[in-house]
């Protein structure tokens, strides 16, 4: 399987892309990103739907960007087993009512077989009841536990996610906090879904590592100054501040520590873990530390690191295509493609064939955000060991650990 998805990636950089290059997405709407699609019926129909625009943007750019350069490779090389891929792609705008509308497009206009995207837990969230009520596998590429989880811990039927999961993120920092003799933080989030499930997670599992909150808040996403929440977190003295969002509200609430004189450490989540973060947060970004998977210190890994060549191949890729490296999101929208092409390999277009396959064929796979598991009981299947803790010094990601 390694084998198979290191030859795809390195295939990436060296093929000349169709003749017919996709059209550019028109906010909101649908256009085809695969080249000399099949229109006989033959093709697989397969729909991405990510935050191209908007303030989630950093994230869901190279998402779209990722998935766009895959299907128009695969398709150059043949496509899979002779049918071409017709990818139909939508940007919702960081918008969860955009999110529903692309979803209901995808499922009911489109038919498509297999969906990916949902660039935030929020959209995500909103997207998943269409996909359910109409039977299609979807691959989220957010993070929350509750996209794949139901609130009585079962996976929900036709949902799948690639990122690591927001209790796995919070444990990794609650662990980080303890070996470090950080034991009083304060704790803050973004007020949405992805903060407020990784507050439910902090709540479950600090005491289990030692770590007491000393002041608990939250700031909005479309925060511009957090200066009069900082000055109470001051006056509370932690040893650690934990900043729980992605990076553009990240990145104010980083700098307006840096600017109240605040000294201790800063942990963030791994939704900032792409350059985007250290460009938009500049020299408030060092010495943050937080969670991420492998690609962004690929590099620094071992050479026995089954992860590593396939990271290193990932990057150069999209380097090549797209003059950027490459991001962590991005590779979540790298793997949902290659589960999903490894399903349409196996069992065509039917959609709960594809599901089935997802589900119960799989087996072990090597991905670029991990080693993926996923099972009946399970539909991340990604362990804690996927992840690594970072720090940002002198705008450069380095190994904590």
């Amino acid at each position: 399987m390694k084998k198979t998805l290191l030859s795809l990636f390195l295939l990436m950089g060296v093929l000349v892309l169709a003749a017919c290059s996709s059209s550019s997405d028109r906010k909101g709407d649908a256009s085809s990103a695969s080249s000399g699609t099949d229109t006989s019926g033959d093709s697989i129909k397969m729909a991405g739907i990510f935050s191209a625009s908007g303030g989630a943007a950093a994230l869901g750019e190279p998402e779209m960007q990722t998935l766009k350069m895959l299907v128009d490779q695969k398709n150059a090389d043949g496509g899979i087993n002779g049918r071409k891929i017709d990818l139909v792609t939508y940007d919702d705008k960081s918008d969860q009512n955009e999110a529903i509308l692309a979803m209901k497009k995808a499922l009911t206009q489109d038919k498509v077989s297999i969906v990916i995207g949902g660039t935030t837990s929020g959209n995500s969230l909103a997207m998943l009841p269409l996909a359910e009520q109409n039977q299609v596998p979807y691959i989220s590429v957010a993070a929350s536990k509750q996209i794949y989880m139901t609130e009585d811990g079962q996976a929900r039927k036709w949902v799948f996610k690639m990122p690591q999961d927001d209790q796995q993120a919070v444990e990794r920092i609650l662990q980080y906090l303890k070996e470090n003799d950080l034991t009083k933080v304060a704790w803050l989030n973004v007020a949405n879904s992805y903060g407020t499930g990784a507050h439910e997670e902090f709540g479950k599992h600090a005491a289990d590592y030692g770590v007491e909150p000393v002041i608990e808040d939250e700031f909005e996403a479309t925060v511009k100054d957090a200066k009069p929440l900082l000055t109470r977190v001051k006056k509370e003295s932690p040893d650690a501040i934990i900043v729980w969002g992605t990076v553009q509200e990240s990145a104010v609430v980083i700098k307006n520590i840096r600017e109240l004189g605040l000294d201790i450490p800063v942990l963030a989540s791994h939704g900032v873990a792409t350059d985007q973060f250290i460009e938009v947060a500049g020299a408030a970004a060092n010495d943050v530390v937080l969670p991420t998977g492998k690609l962004l210190v690929a590099d620094k890994l071992e050479d026995s690191n089954p992860q590593k060549e396939l990271l290193k191949a990932y990057n150069e890729a999209f380097t090549a295509k797209y003059n950027k490296p490459a991001s962590t999101f991005g590779a979540y929208a790298a793997d949902a493609f290659a589960i999903a092409t490894k399903a349409i390999e196996a069992k065509g277009s039917d959609s709960a064939a594809l599901r089935d396959y997802i589900e119960q064929e799989l087996g072990e796979y090597v991905g670029l955000t991990g080693v993926f598991n996923i099972n009946a009981d399970n539909h991340m299947g990604l362990s804690p060991d996927s992840f690594a803790m970072v720090r940002i010094v002198d705008g450069k990601w380095t190994l904590e650990d």
